[in-house]
């Protein structure tokens, strides 16, 4: 049924296509799969599988733009992500659950936009992440949203135009819980800069992480970040502050690159852990475009917690990217991961980036061979 839904869309668009003269519509989307071998995963020694999404991501979707005139362009984008080997959708089964939204561009003020996005950090302080290039890479379990995990529901997003190098963007979800404006809201504000070969970012995000079980908090408007052992002990946060900034500067074929993040785990009556949990995240990270077709990559991230517990987990990455055509390359890397101290629920494992099981151990190795296309 929703395979029809999405053809009967496709073909009204293309029927209307011809009323918008001043106005298009584009179909794209990416496909990246690998196989994979995991050194301890789950309390096991080893693991071969085929894992999508390392070196981008696995989604299809619609954007489009009607002229206005005046310099007002109307803009909408709905896109879906899905597990390439075995076809369900992710972000929880919603069939658009990583954009949906419609709004206006203007070219003075900038562009308004109402709907499923993402938070003002993922426009402008992403960019400059180890991740940017290679999507896996990013702090164990994604405890600050690097690695754009959690989209936001409900929110009214600004972004500037470019101004001199400056942009800026801000968000604010509504929490829609009645006599508790605050319960279930988000926003987030971030800044960027960029001058030739600089680019420099910063941003801060506030998160209500809501309660269903008390009728004056309601549900969360941000999504989840509790993917793994690093922080699922506070999946009962009452609300998340997450700072993050970042710095990349290109010296001819080489661009070297990091990011710091402070991200902390607050707490209420209704938690079930008993004091504030912060993370301290350092990333650095070099590219080297060997040739116009071949791309190396190494990083390195420590992300240390304190707090209710207290861990340090260290990662180090090699990867090369090797481009067939425009749309189409293969890729190849390894990853190790140790970690010590204490998670919150026990001893810490290591996890490599956010979308892998915890090793069940100290240590984890990831090695991965993938191809990607993109249209």
């Amino acid at each position: 049924m929703r395979g029809k839904t999405i053809f009967a869309a496709v073909g009204f668009l293309g029927a209307c296509a011809p009323a918008f003269s001043q106005g298009s519509v584009t179909l794209y989307g990416s496909l990246d799969n690998s196989i994979q071998y995991v050194h301890n995963t789950g309390g096991k020694s080893q693991q071969w599988s085929l894992q999508g999404g390392q070196i981008g991501t696995n989604k299809w979707g619609f954007k489009g733009v009607e002229d206005l005139g005046g310099g007002l362009r109307a803009v909408f984008q709905l896109e879906n992500g899905f597990d390439i080997n075995n076809g369900k959708f992710k972000q929880g089964g919603a069939e658009f659950g990583r954009l949906a939204f419609v709004g206006i561009k203007s070219e003075k003020y900038g562009a308004i936009l109402l709907g499923r996005n993402y938070d003002a950090l993922t426009d402008l302080v992403f960019p400059t992440q180890p991740n940017y290039y290679l999507y896996y890479f990013t702090a164990p379990g994604d405890v600050d949203n690097a690695d754009t995990n959690a989209r936001i529901n409900n929110v009214v997003k600004w972004q500037s135009f470019v101004w001199s190098g400056f942009q800026a963007a801000a968000t604010y979800a509504l929490g829609g819980i009645a006599g508790s404006v605050g319960s279930g809201q988000s926003y987030s504000a971030a800044l960027s800069y960029t001058a030739g070969p600089l680019a420099l970012a910063g941003g801060y995000l506030h998160a209500d992480e809501g309660n269903p079980t008390v009728s004056t908090r309601g549900t969360s408007t941000f999504g989840s970040l509790f993917f793994s052992p690093v922080n699922s002990a506070y999946a009962s946060a009452k609300a998340i502050n997450i700072a993050r900034i970042g710095a990349k500067y290109s010296i001819g074929s080489v661009t070297l690159g990091g990011y710091y993040s402070y991200s902390e785990y607050l707490r209420d009556a209704y938690s079930k852990f008993r004091n504030a949990e912060r993370y301290n995240n350092v990333s650095v990270y070099a590219v080297w475009k060997i040739t116009p077709f071949v791309v190396t990559q190494i990083g390195y991230d420590i992300l240390k917690s304190h707090g209710d517990s207290s861990a340090t987990y260290n990662q180090a990455t090699v990867a090369a990217d090797y481009l067939l055509s425009k749309r189409t390359d293969v890729y190849a890397s390894i990853s190790y991961g140790h970690a010590s101290g204490q998670n919150g629920a026990g001893k810490a494992q290591a996890v490599i980036a956010d979308s892998y099981p915890a090793a069940g151990s100290a240590s984890q190795t990831l090695v991965f061979l993938g191809m990607r296309h993109r249209f």
